[in-house]
């Protein structure tokens, strides 16, 4: 048998992919074996996730070199003390706080010269005497933090890796202090500080970001240094990094893309970053280190496009596309956002895999900040913008910066985790699984399901969890070998965020491939509020009327509904076609983050930025295989 390339790695990953489908099954097996034997108790053989946590895994502290650069002063511990629910101060001096703590936190802060402004500001005599130090300092002290950041991709061509900042020891110890920091944060069954950081590719200004995640401590995370674009720009030479890691240690790291809206096409392209076609090897590997993709955040919205899907009424929000991630090849062109956009990605991913094999854009969603402020204060009425410089503040308001900012800036995000426990492996474990899904902001509590004996009424039963687990899969899932006569049904129920919005209405994505292989996608709305009905044929259902009062920045909760439920069936499915489904909750409206400043500070609001918007949840999908 003759392989192409990597042939231990591709061995290792099948290898791996089957004991996860074993466990799988035995899991399964033990829940229905465990909750039906004749016991008076009917929770003693749960074992089953039953605890929703929240959290943001791309926050960055002052120790990233852009976040320094533009304003943020505020350090790791500073960043956990905030995400636990303390009050902290701002980098421009404001007390701020979260409405309700965060579960969990990655504090991804770059691993290109994270640290190096601590460097500078202890003045390090090992530092000071390199090139760069010398050069760098002289700016530092005249304050021209700007310039540095301006430095970067030209220090990073010329670079002397004999000078400090380049080696082992200098990264090793920036590292160590991280790891730390995340030790002394993490509080085992209250609160998850997860080791983490992030890989910045950026490849000709097309992001090919990723934030890594450890699932484990100190002893095995200490024992590497964080992998770099001084390494490689090359996913898949970050996957050997992963690989690596995992060998030498025993341990567990996964990692999450995000931002394919400014990637120029090369987040989900039909090619490798070498520009060899993708084959089973790259998307068994891609599908096994990446299982989650961030699909909202500051930097934009990422689910679709209205080019994309054009029938789809609320594809056009937050949107951030007209250029790459340093906007050095705008405009945009309509054939890249085929692969930047995540349903589009999981569209060609059934391709993919109908082709090769295996699918290499299998990933759950998640949403979460990207906050470089150290604040993951993302609520709409809270938001403290991406930088240091956008903090809130009369000023933001009244210069050309802030106009910017509010085109482009969403108060987004949010990761939602269905676990076991609140520690860092129930919560990767979870993750790997992608029994997750992502919010724009608000925590809505939302549990969808799918399988092939869901009953009309089980969305009504108080025990549906329960139910959902033996008759199908959580998000995330895999159902295939349609018995016959049978049509997948999904057991979707959702609650409003119990300090936040009504709901508005719940809507199912489906994605397929045709007897074409095309892929195809629709929607559908499955439960509206109001005793409004869907729309037929496909038609969405008009929205309710807004409440804003758009002046005062207020709303009210007299529209909407509080729960939507339903168990959907799919009328239109074809047994012999591969398929994907998953679960897009809206809110009623409710003000932009931009009308709360407005009303707040007394100014006008910014030209072309809407007032009012319908904050949202997605779900990861679950697949269904022929």
């Amino acid at each position: 048998m003759v392989i192409d390339i990597n042939s231990k790695r591709y061995a290792r990953i099948v290898l791996i992919s089957i004991s996860l489908a074993i466990l799988a099954l035995i899991v399964n097996h033990e829940v229905v074996a465990q909750t039906e034997q004749d016991q008076y108790s009917p929770y003693s053989g749960i074992n089953y996730p039953e605890n929703l946590y929240w959290g943001d895994t791309h926050v960055h502290t002052n120790l990233s070199l852009d976040a320094y650069t533009f304003g943020n002063r505020l350090d790791p511990d500073v960043a956990y003390n905030f995400a636990k629910g303390r009050s902290v101060e701002s980098s421009n001096g404001q007390l701020v706080r979260l409405k309700k703590p965060l579960d969990f936190i990655v504090l991804a802060d770059h691993a290109e010269f994270m640290g190096v402004y601590k460097l500078l500001g202890d003045k390090d005599a090992d530092f000071l005497s390199t090139n760069v130090g010398k050069s760098w300092s002289v700016l530092y002290e005249l304050g021209l933090y700007k310039d540095i950041m301006g430095q970067f991709s030209e220090v990073i061509k010329g670079r002397n890796t004999n000078d400090y900042v380049y080696s082992d020891r200098f990264i090793k110890s920036v590292w160590h202090d991280v790891i730390s920091s995340a030790e002394r944060n993490n509080e085992p069954g209250k609160f998850t500080a997860f080791i983490g950081f992030e890989w910045t590719s950026v490849d000709n200004g097309n992001n090919l970001h990723r934030n890594i995640i450890f699932r484990d401590g100190a002893d095995r995370a200490d024992k590497i240094i964080p992998f770099s674009i001084l390494d490689s720009f090359d996913p898949e030479h970050l996957w050997d990094y992963l690989e690596d890691y995992e060998e030498l240690t025993g341990g567990r790291v996964l990692a999450i893309p995000h931002n394919g809206n400014l990637s120029n096409g090369a987040m989900f392209s039909n090619t490798t970053f070498s520009g060899k076609a993708l084959d089973r090897n790259y998307s068994m590997r891609r599908s096994r280190w990446e299982p989650l993709y961030e699909v909202t955040q500051i930097k934009g919205d990422a689910e679709s496009h209205p080019i994309l899907s054009p029938s789809d009424e609320f594809s056009d929000y937050e949107k951030w596309d007209w250029s790459n991630m340093d906007h050095t090849q705008p405009p945009k062109e309509n054939w890249m956002l085929k692969h930047e956009y995540a349903r589009s990605a999981l569209k060609l991913g059934i391709e993919f895999e109908n082709k090769l094999g295996a699918n290499p854009f299998k990933f759950g969603l998640i949403g979460s900040s990207d906050s470089h402020t150290s604040l993951a204060a993302i609520e709409e009425d809270n938001f403290f913008g991406k930088f240091g410089q956008d903090e809130p503040s009369k000023k933001r308001m009244g210069i050309q910066q802030y106009y910017l900012a509010a085109k482009k800036h969403a108060a987004s995000g949010y990761a939602a985790v269905w676990a076991n426990e609140n520690t860092r492996q129930s919560l990767f474990d979870a993750m790997l699984r992608r029994e997750t899904y992502a919010t724009t902001g608000p925590r809505i509590i939302l549990r969808f399901f799918a399988g092939w004996d869901f009953e009309a009424s089980d969305h009504l039963r108080p025990d549906y969890v329960d139910i959902g687990y033996k008759k199908g899969v959580p998000m995330g899932g895999d159902i295939s070998m349609a018995p016959a006569g049978k049509v997948p049904s999904l057991l979707i129920v959702a609650s409003k965020d119990p300090d936040g919005a009504n709901l508005e209405r719940v809507q199912v994505v489906k994605g397929w491939l045709d007897a074409q292989g095309e892929a195809q996608e629709k929607i559908w709305d499955v439960a509206m509020s109001d005793n409004r009905l869907p729309g037929a044929d496909g038609v969405m259902a008009p929205p309710i009327r807004s409440t804003v009062d758009i002046k005062s920045a207020t709303y009210s909760n007299s529209v909407g509904s509080a729960v939507l439920s339903t168990v959907w069936q799919d009328t239109e499915f074809d047994a012999s076609q591969r398929a994907f489904y998953y679960v897009r909750v809206l809110e009623i409206f409710t003000p932009r983050w931009t009308t709360y400043d407005a009303a707040f500070y007394g100014v006008n609001l910014p030209d072309g930025v809407p007032p009012i918007h319908q904050e949202r949840a997605y779900t990861s999908p679950v697949w269904y295989t022929p």
